[in-house]
């Protein structure tokens, strides 16, 4: 059953996510089966050996419905400096898998802690052409959580309405250019900030999962 963008709940993205599990190779990216048919430069810069990374993608339950919080990372970070994203980051020797490193990054960035945190599944493990495996997780935020930001590496933070990514008029087909090749993609736009590459990639998956 399709599950209208305006009726999707906490209820029902339990439901949908039930079946998820906590990966146990982190860095088992499903590489697409025309692989051997990308252009010989994609190939050679895919890393050999991904480094497991994780993502939090926090729901919040406002009057209004639903809301996914994103970042606005740094302008002085060295990497992914500007762009928009979901608190996360790579897996280190204290983390016991991705969901830890997924709350213990989010607690820094955003100063959300693991007991504000309702852990509700994990999506896919992404591929990045930086050199990471990322494992969406899913999490609802509690009412009470305030945020904290790192001004070191989060500028902002804001909420856009879950129905308005789930809309799929909302959800523009893109291009950008890598290594003199185009890659389709995805991307949204919201109040004048664009959401795109792998985090937009993201919220597409969620979008499917969702809305199947």
């Amino acid at each position: 059953m399709v599950a209208p963008n305006d009726a999707v709940t906490v209820e029902l993205i339990r439901q949908r996510l039930a079946g998820s599990r906590v990966p146990e190779d982190p860095t088992a990216v499903d590489l697409p089966l025309d692989v051997h048919r990308w252009p010989a430069a994609w190939r050679a810069a895919m890393p050999r050996a991904l480094r497991p990374a994780a993502v939090l993608i926090p729901v919040l339950k406002r009057h209004a419905g639903l809301t996914l919080l994103l970042t606005l990372r740094s302008h002085k970070l060295k990497h992914h400096a500007g762009q928009i994203a979901f608190p996360g980051g790579g897996l280190e020797e204290g983390d016991e898998d991705v969901v830890a490193a997924a709350l213990r990054e989010t607690h820094e960035e955003i100063g959300v802690g693991p007991e504000n945190v309702s852990v509700v599944g994990c999506l896919g493990v992404m591929g990045t052409v930086t050199g990471y495996a990322v494992t969406p997780v899913v999490g609802v935020i509690a009412a009470k959580a305030q945020l904290e930001l790192d001004p070191v590496e989060v500028q902002e933070a804001f909420e856009v309405p879950l129905s308005f990514l789930l809309d799929e008029r909302n959800a523009r087909r893109s291009e950008r250019e890598y290594l003199g090749h185009k890659i389709p993609g995805v991307e949204y736009h919201y109040e004048g900030r664009r959401i795109w590459g792998a985090t937009a990639q993201m919220i597409s998956e969620l979008s499917k999962l969702l809305l199947k």
